[in-house]
């Protein structure tokens, strides 16, 4: 694995196994923080809380929608409820309530969505969630974080246990590269610049953070690019300012995400920079399908998941904003026009 000047392999370790820490944290700091189960407490993790506050765990069984509801009474009784499933049941299964029950009650409810993206790896298709940022950034009140390695994990988890309101945390199940630390800053709705640079702006969230930092690594390496690397870990609300301050620096954006490029990220992203400062976009992601069994390593490639799709969508993007506006419009119009 390549390492970057900024920031060093440190091992690997699943993001859940952030969240399940997370909890244990909160636990101890607070008597009122319950957790529901949903028959899967070993796969999300949240065993490490039940394990260690038996009395303050509920297992509602394989009954998502019900789990969600129950957990929303204890919210609205003063309690701090987590909720975990696989995220292509916490997040789809669960529509309606989240909706519902939890954002129009404003009710002081998380869940955490596990095992998402296609690193679930041989589970397949069915359990790949690609697609839940887009439905959950649209719904009133809720906030949305997807952290980058197992360390920022851990504290997101922590952040939006103390934060009031409604949360979804969104982890994986694979082992992923850990590279920030206990000391690396994380603040809920501030995206963090990991490596500065003012050629090109790569905004990644997840386990991609760290593929930008090695494309950023490659740019620099092989073309003396300087790219800029953002981990954006909170898609909602998503900070405006670092986004609108990075298209003004660096003139040309890629987006990167474990998720269909519909929707995603690349679209928050996106509709920040046509209103406030219009550059070149280009979006690395899943695009427009269903995932598929294999290794988390071999899905990271056939779906363009790595540095070198960042790598060559930089090129692209800054070759666009070199040609200038005038030169677009002709290649893109000229033939349109003369009809």
């Amino acid at each position: 694995m390549k390492q970057t000047n900024e920031f060093k392999l440190l091992g690997k370790k699943p993001t859940r196994h952030g969240f399940g820490e997370g909890l244990v944290v909160l636990g101890e700091r607070y008597d009122n923080v319950i957790v529901l189960g949903g028959d899967i407490t070993g796969s999300v993790m949240t065993s490490f809380f039940r394990d260690r506050f038996p009395e303050r765990f509920f297992s509602i069984g394989v009954a998502e929608q019900n789990a969600t509801t129950i957990a929303v009474g204890f919210a609205l009784s003063g309690k701090i409820a987590f909720f975990s499933s696989y995220s292509a049941f916490a997040a789809f299964r669960n529509a309606d309530q989240l909706r519902v029950s939890v954002c129009y009650n404003e009710a002081n409810v998380k869940i955490g969505g596990g095992h998402s993206g296609i690193t679930v790896g041989p589970d397949g298709a069915t359990h790949q969630s690609l697609e839940e940022i887009a439905y959950l950034r649209t719904l009133p009140k809720m906030t949305l974080i997807v952290p980058c390695d197992y360390s920022q994990a851990k504290k997101a988890t922590i952040a939006i246990g103390e934060m009031h309101g409604p949360a979804y945390i969104r982890f994986g199940r694979s082992a992923v590269p850990m590279f920030t630390t206990e000391d690396t800053e994380f603040e809920i709705g501030k995206a963090d610049i990991y490596r500065e640079g003012s050629d090109i702006a790569i905004i990644a969230c997840g386990i991609m953070v760290w593929e930008a930092l090695i494309a950023a690594e490659e740019l620099n390496k092989r073309k003396g690019i300087k790219a800029r690397v953002i981990n954006c870990h909170t898609i909602k609300p998503i900070d405006i300012i670092t986004i609108i301050d990075s298209a003004k620096l660096c003139g040309a954006i890629v987006t990167a995400e474990e998720h269909q490029i519909h929707g995603g990220l690349g679209a928050a992203v996106a509709e920040v920079v046509v209103k406030n400062y219009p550059v070149p976009i280009e979006f690395v992601g899943v695009r427009d399908s269903f995932g598929s069994s294999g290794e988390p390593e071999e899905l990271m490639v056939k779906f363009g998941l790595t540095w070198k799709e960042i790598y060559a969508s930089a090129l692209r993007a800054i070759q666009r904003k070199e040609m200038g506006e005038t030169q677009i419009r002709k290649v893109t119009d000229v033939d349109f026009f003369n009809e």
